[in-house]
């Protein structure tokens, strides 16, 4: 157990020191794309090329996962990070910048899957919830110094932030392959048996809404958070260290409640409940966000909303680490897969609805994250009958 707790503690700094990498880029985005003339569409469209490599490659990637080994996929996947970061540092053209977001998709559909799969190997269903907690903690305190360094690294050069991510991403790799050892694969026999194969799996009772609620919740997300950073910019004057200002302390606040309450809230509330609480909270604060003017009322709304982003992600992935049995990997890409869908649409109608009305894009992440705790009244959790109903039928 102590060995398992030394694995995860090296796993989740080598995703602290990723995400450290990528938080670094967030303030100085603004920036660049005012330097090139780029519009907000544009930045929807080139948010949404990151998100669509991650989609075409998530189920293969899920699959390799389990096929090859965790490692070998977080090793590539933090390497093809590192290419993409240098490869955006070092662009002048639209062209150069569209590539390097692909090649950042290909890098997460590559990790995410992976470090799930990891982490519920080296688990059980009673401490899973503790560790995903943990994990989406690393990768907001990542967010949390990365913009903090970010925006004061562009007082440097607007293209620096870019070379430290690259850096980040290259330690992150070489950590992996000296600290990591593949882990051995064991579940529980309260895990749910896989009847289903291939991609039929995804419409299964017990995966199907979950999915949903993820597409149409990230739809929503991914509208918000691709363009709060050009919202800020432009309708409020923000600078890059009012930008980093903001994101870090709402990813502190996260970091907190992922860490001192995530557990317990799953405890009491169970995923499917805390998963619509957090969509609530958020959807609620998202369409304020629109009518805020102070500069502290900005900073706490932005701190609140990000810490419901905070706790529905690892909620949904501890549902579905759940019941994913022996499949951890197909379960992670597809979790993966989905996001994805929702990410290439989100920043896609959201830019084109920002360059029309900047309170555009928050309107209509107010409307997709409605629809998506209207999925969570009709989702429920799957008792030990529904397994065998579920058996019999597959």
């Amino acid at each position: 157990m102590q060995n398992n707790k030394l694995i995860l503690g090296t796993l989740l700094l080598n995703l602290f020191i990723a995400f450290l990498g990528i938080g670094l880029v967030i303030p100085v985005t603004p920036t660049i794309m005012n330097e090139l003339n780029i519009s907000g569409s544009t930045v929807g469209y080139m948010v949404s090329a990151f998100a669509f490599a991650q989609l075409v490659l998530s189920p293969l990637a899920g699959r390799a996962v389990d096929k090859y080994g965790r490692k070998p996929m977080i090793i590539i996947g933090l390497f093809i990070f590192s290419m993409s970061e240098l490869l955006f540092g070092l662009g002048q053209s639209v062209e150069v910048l569209f590539a390097s977001r692909i090649l950042g998709g290909v890098s997460a559909a590559f990790i995410m899957p992976a470090v799930t799969a990891f982490i519920a190997d080296i688990t059980t269903n009673e401490t899973r919830p503790k560790a995903l907690g943990y994990m989406s903690a690393a990768i907001s305190t990542g967010f949390i110094i990365g913009p903090g360094i970010g925006g004061f690294l562009a007082d440097i050069g607007t293209r620096v932030p870019f070379f430290f991510a690259a850096a980040f991403g290259l330690t992150a790799m070489i950590l992996s392959v000296f600290t990591l050892r593949e882990p051995e694969r064991h579940y529980e026999q309260t895990t749910i048996p896989q009847q289903k194969t291939g991609f039929r799996k995804v419409f299964s009772p017990l995966y199907f809404i979950a999915f949903m609620v993820l597409l149409i919740s990230s739809f929503g997300l991914a509208s918000f958070e691709s363009l709060f950073a050009l919202f800020v910019d432009r309708k409020f004057g923000f600078t890059a260290k009012d930008i980093a200002l903001a994101i870090s302390l709402g990813a502190i606040v996260g970091v907190i409640v992922q860490v001192g309450l995530f557990e317990r809230l799953t405890r009491w509330f169970g995923e499917i409940r805390l998963i619509r609480y957090s969509l609530i909270g958020s959807t609620l604060l998202v369409l304020v966000m629109t009518y805020v003017t102070s500069y502290l009322a900005i900073i706490l709304v932005t701190m609140v909303v990000f810490v419901g982003f905070d706790l529905m992600r690892p909620a949904v992935t501890t549902y579905l680490s759940k019941i994913a049995g022996n499949e951890q990997g197909f379960v992670g890409g597809m979790n993966s897969m989905f996001t994805s869908i929702g990410n290439i649409l989100g920043p896609i109608i959201g830019g084109i609805l920002f360059d029309v009305d900047l309170n555009y894009p928050f309107y209509f992440a107010t409307v997709m994250l409605a629809i998506g705790i209207a999925l969570t009244f009709v989702w429920r959790e799957q008792q030990p009958a529904d397994l065998t109903a579920e058996q019999k039928t597959s």
